[in-house]
């Protein structure tokens, strides 16, 4: 079973779900707002993915922009960024499938279906 953080009224995550529902993937759901990730969590996380940290900002959302993340974030040391996406869930791109020994951030399709496929 994999975990997903997913936002429900987000239209790319109704997308991911209805994918991994079509590929017969189970999953359990966490709503990223209502229980967002933890610093811990979001640091395991960002080392098991192997991306840069800024692919885990949802850079597109509103609190994104209003806080002037754009050009706080290259001034912010690892821990700091780690801090701030734990804070609030809407700042963290979504989904995140949690899988074993694999993070894959945002959906898109074809490396979700290299991985699990």
């Amino acid at each position: 079973m994999m975990l997903v953080l997913c936002y429900p009224k987000c239209s790319t995550c109704k997308k991911a779900l209805a994918w991994l529902e079509a590929h017969g993937v189970r999953t359990e759901l966490r709503d990223i707002k209502e229980r967002r990730p933890t610093r811990e969590e979001l640091s395991r996380w960002f080392q098991t993915s192997g991306l840069p940290l800024k692919r885990f900002f949802n850079t597109s959302g509103l609190q994104y922009k209003a806080l002037g993340l754009k050009d706080k974030l290259p001034g912010m040391s690892q821990e700091e960024q780690l801090e701030l996406l734990a804070s609030d869930g809407m700042l963290v791109k979504r989904p995140i499938l949690v899988g074993d020994g694999f993070v894959l951030v945002g959906f898109r399709e074809a490396e979700w279906a290299e991985k699990l496929g």
